[in-house]
């Protein structure tokens, strides 16, 4: 995992146990990844808040991922005192080509 200033950049290394009948990487993995790389940067900005909670994640499977490692980057869109909402593009490692867009919102707990 990669964090910068711009983004994150998460890679989940490729394992069969995360294939699907036909070949394909499966949507729950693709979603965890989503969901871990926006926690990530959520918490590359606010620090280690442990309540911040996945509030809504919404994913489009735009093509199928090959059977190797896939790469999430992930850039926050807007960071408020309550609210993180950012999206997530992947793609299979070595190629250009989305394979699944998420936006998701994070939940900040207040300050006490």
């Amino acid at each position: 995992m990669d964090v910068t200033a711009d983004g994150v950049i998460c890679r989940l290394p490729f394992n069969d146990s995360q294939l699907r009948p036909g070949g394909t990487v499966s949507g729950p993995t693709m979603m965890g990844l989503a969901d871990s790389a926006m926690y990530a940067a959520v918490l590359s900005r606010i620090g280690p808040v442990a309540l911040a909670v996945t509030t809504n994640l919404n994913i489009n499977f735009m093509r199928k991922p090959e059977p190797r490692a896939i790469v999430a980057t992930r850039r926050i869109l807007k960071l408020g005192k309550r609210l993180a909402i950012g999206d997530v593009s992947i793609v299979s490692e070595g190629d250009t080509d989305l394979v699944a867009h998420a936006t998701v919102t994070y939940s900040i707990p207040p300050q006490r």
